[in-house]
């Protein structure tokens, strides 16, 4: 069974801004995964994110683009839940130290909701909430 890796918004960011810290990473890790047949899971929430990130730094075409390119790509874009909205406000609230914005969160519950303890990203909340890099 292929590993299952949930893929956040930075990821896709760094992929595609090639002045991204992450850039040359990101491009080896899509390669790596790729090759590794790992199953790429995504919500709703995030490709939205993505889409305002890339439309708002680097224009209209390109957020375009890279939101077409991911409904065509192999990466399962699950829709986010009543339930995992709850879960995530739960999060939220119990996490006070931290500053996770509800995506973040919603991420947490669908990755606590489908067991998957492996995220490709570069924000550094999904390490504090226990997520392993993938």
């Amino acid at each position: 069974m292929p590993e299952r890796i949930f893929v956040d918004t930075s990821a896709y960011y760094a992929l595609t801004d090639a002045r991204d810290a992450n850039h040359a990473t990101a491009v080896a890790t899509a390669q790596r995964l790729a090759r590794e047949g790992c199953d790429l899971i995504t919500t709703n929430f995030v490709a939205d994110e993505t889409h305002t990130l890339i439309l708002n730094r680097l224009g209209r075409d390109l957020a375009e683009r890279v939101l077409d390119r991911l409904s065509a790509s192999s990466t399962r874009i699950l829709r986010v839940t009543e339930r995992d909205e709850t879960r995530a406000r739960e999060i939220i609230h119990l996490n006070q130290d931290k500053d996770y914005s509800l995506v973040d969160a919603i991420s947490f519950a669908v990755m606590e909701r489908l067991h998957l303890c492996h995220a490709w990203t570069y924000d550094h909340h999904f390490t504090q909430f226990g997520a392993s890099q993938a």
